[in-house]
């Protein structure tokens, strides 16, 4: 697959986020893949898809996780 294989969808100031996005970073850089990371207040079918659930993470463009992201299932659906 060419491109990130896991998307972040957070927005500014949010801890989970910022917790979410260590475990993204940590896992990604072991596997050697890709992620990107989208703030959802930047467009508003994303604010209003993920406002309650966020940060909410994808992987292979099916959704995965929100709230949190276990470091080991994301490894699971990596691997």
């Amino acid at each position: 697959m060419n491109g990130p294989r896991v998307t972040l969808y957070s927005r500014p100031g949010c801890h989970l986020c910022d917790a979410a996005r260590e475990v993204v970073v940590r896992v990604c850089d072991d596997l050697g893949e890709q992620w990107v990371e989208v703030d959802i207040d930047t467009d508003d079918d994303l604010g209003d898809r993920f406002r309650d659930e966020i940060p909410v993470t994808f992987v292979d463009g099916a959704q995965h996780d929100f709230w949190r992201v276990d470091e080991a299932r994301l490894r699971a659906a990596l691997g």
